[in-house]
């Protein structure tokens, strides 16, 4: 793994000059302030919201840091071989996650796409050319049940799925037509553990891949499974990491990402539409250089205290108990559960949500029947207080 230093240095090295003015000005205190001369959503009857919810697609992942954005205006002035920055950027990536080859993706579910097809065809053109109508028997991915997830990005390749349930079973269902083993890292099904998985993929020759696209923080989890053993792996780019949302990693095995880059765009092949424009190729390897960097223990901390400061607002309506709690996989952040009696405090869980959702600010929040759950992922350190008081508003107005 590279120092911290190491990646500032990198970073430093990048030729950026000239990328900051459309930001804004520099403050007093050196910080770039943005100015903005047109407020688009408003344009549009569209109105930002507070995200509770995490790094989720539907309210578009997470926000760019000024370092991407600024990596990503300098990459929007100039011409350069997207064939060729595309080596390049993967080369750089390798080199930080400590992997044979890399490459950045339209996100982790086109990283999913392109990998299958990598394992389908290798790099022979005309079977790049032929996919997902090759001749021959149907190629086909085991996987183990419960993992069946975007199987459309697996299907489109024109293969077969095959679930299977623990390891004697995946080793029954590997035959001549098996191309590659898919594991979805943050299933609840683990009837086959990674390294039992990867096991018999090598005993057998069939490349393992884990999608891993919302699984970060914590940074470990970028090397350790390739580090297991796994011969691709994928993170999605814009939601931990806070890289382009429409750009992904896939990385790992040299001659795997060669075929994989060889089914993307800008060749004429069945990743075409999955393009990835030179500005978002750039802003995700810088977007990488400073997750990487980042005092991760410190966000985490911070995460921690925001949970407890909603916790002590909400907690002084009578009745209100919270819980903090980190799921294991995806999404592995400080979340804060809140439930209440509804015979004390007079209105249910999902009509705070919709309270939430449509008041002002707009708040976006988890739970289900029967509480709310703040996820503190994306929660800026400034809407804390809003949220707290905003949720205690709204629970106590019914008491």
């Amino acid at each position: 793994m590279f120092s911290r230093r190491q990646l500032i240095k990198m970073m430093a090295s990048l030729p950026l000059a000239g990328g900051l003015g459309w930001l804004g000005k520099t403050s007093g205190t050196g910080q770039i302030r943005p100015i903005y001369n047109r407020n688009y959503f408003t344009e549009l009857g569209l109105r930002p919201v507070i995200n509770g919810r995490g790094v989720v697609t539907t309210l578009t992942g997470s926000l760019m840091p000024p370092e991407v954005m600024e990596a990503m205006n300098f990459a929007s002035r100039q011409f350069v071989s997207l064939i060729d920055l595309n080596e390049k950027v993967g080369e750089r990536i390798a080199e930080m996650l400590n992997c044979e080859d890399a490459m950045v993706s339209a996100g982790a579910a086109s990283a999913i796409q392109l990998a299958t097809a990598a394992t389908v065809t290798g790099k022979d053109r005309e079977k790049i050319r032929m996919i997902p109508n090759l001749p021959g028997p149907q190629r086909e991915v085991v996987m183990p049940k419960g993992h069946r997830i975007y199987e459309q990005q697996l299907t489109a390749c024109g293969v077969k799925l095959v679930e299977v349930e623990g390891p004697q079973q995946m080793r029954e269902a590997i035959n001549e037509n098996t191309v590659m083993a898919f594991y979805f890292n943050a299933s609840p099904n683990q009837s086959i553990s990674r390294e039992e998985f990867v096991s018999i993929g090598r005993q057998y020759n069939v490349p393992t891949f884990n999608d891993c696209a919302s699984d970060v923080p914590p940074v470990r989890r970028l090397f350790e499974y390739i580090e297991l053993g796994f011969d691709l792996v994928t993170f999605s780019g814009g939601k931990g990491i806070k890289g382009p949302q429409s750009a992904g990693l896939l990385f790992g095995r040299k001659d795997l990402i060669e075929a994989a880059r060889m089914n993307h765009s800008p060749y004429g092949s069945i990743g075409r539409g999955m393009k990835v424009n030179k500005e978002e190729i750039l802003g995700m390897m810088v977007a990488l250089e400073i997750y990487l960097a980042k005092d991760h223990e410190k966000e985490w901390q911070e995460w921690e205290r925001g949970a407890e400061r909603i916790a002590s607002v909400v907690s002084t309506v009578p009745s209100v108990q919270t819980e903090k709690y980190v799921p294991e996989i995806a999404n592995h952040v400080p979340h804060l559960k809140i439930t209440w009696d509804e015979s004390v405090v007079g209105i249910s869980p999902p009509e705070v949500v919709q309270q939430l959702r449509y008041g002002h600010p707009s708040i976006e929040t988890l739970g289900g029947r029967e509480d709310i759950i703040y996820n503190m992922f994306m929660l800026k350190p400034e809407e804390v207080n809003i949220v707290a008081h905003r949720t205690k508003e709204i629970l106590e107005q019914t008491v």
